[in-house]
């Protein structure tokens, strides 16, 4: 049976405990006024602290596979009056939600779900604008009390090779808390020849 991503509340208090969105969103330097794109968004764990770093005059699409996490996704945007979140329920193989209109392309523990990977990468250097960035928070490949089997996991190298092929040049590399990484990455001059 292949394995089930645990689905995460967007105010799970038990997730905080290990990840704290917030300081995440600020460590990769979203700010007020800013696009923000997070693929794999799931009820909206970094979407909806981001759209409320970003404010009125930015904007966060959210995209997710479940259409019932992007429903409630989007009823706690309405509850909280973000009018800034663009929630749509799509695969991220075959969707690219704007073109070179994102300031940060986010990847929240999720890369490693997606079916084609070097797809989704692609698209997202479609939607990325030329002085973006591309940001991938994953699991670090090694045993952890939490977090999906060791062996779909990416490790840095495999996750910096992927991105690099679509068209992305790597920037950094780091350690964020006990069970991540973070790949940062700004788009190269050019995208990739299909």
């Amino acid at each position: 049976m292949p394995f089930k991503n645990k689905r995460y509340r967007h105010d799970d208090e038990d997730r905080r405990k290990w990840q704290n969105p917030e300081a995440i969103l600020d460590e990769i330097g979203l700010a007020p006024g800013m696009v923000f794109a997070d693929l794999g968004c799931g009820e909206g764990f970094f979407a909806l602290p981001a759209a409320r770093i970003v404010g009125s005059e930015g904007r966060v699409y959210a995209l997710d596979s479940d259409a019932e996490a992007i429903d409630l996704l989007k009823g706690t945007a309405e509850k909280e009056g973000l009018c800034n979140v663009i929630a749509i329920a799509g695969e991220g193989e075959s969707a690219v939600l704007c073109e070179e209109c994102a300031d940060i392309v986010f990847f929240g523990t999720v890369l490693h779900d997606f079916a084609d990977a070097a797809m989704v990468l692609l698209n997202a250097r479609k939607m990325i604008k030329p002085a973006g960035r591309l940001v991938n928070l994953d699991w670090k490949k090694e045993q952890t009390e939490l977090g999906p089997p060791v062996e779909i996991r990416f490790d840095e190298d495999k996750a910096s090779r992927l991105i690099s092929e679509a068209g992305f040049q790597v920037e950094k590399i780091q350690d964020i808390g006990p069970y991540h990484y973070i790949v940062t990455a700004k788009p190269g001059p050019s995208l990739p020849k299909p």
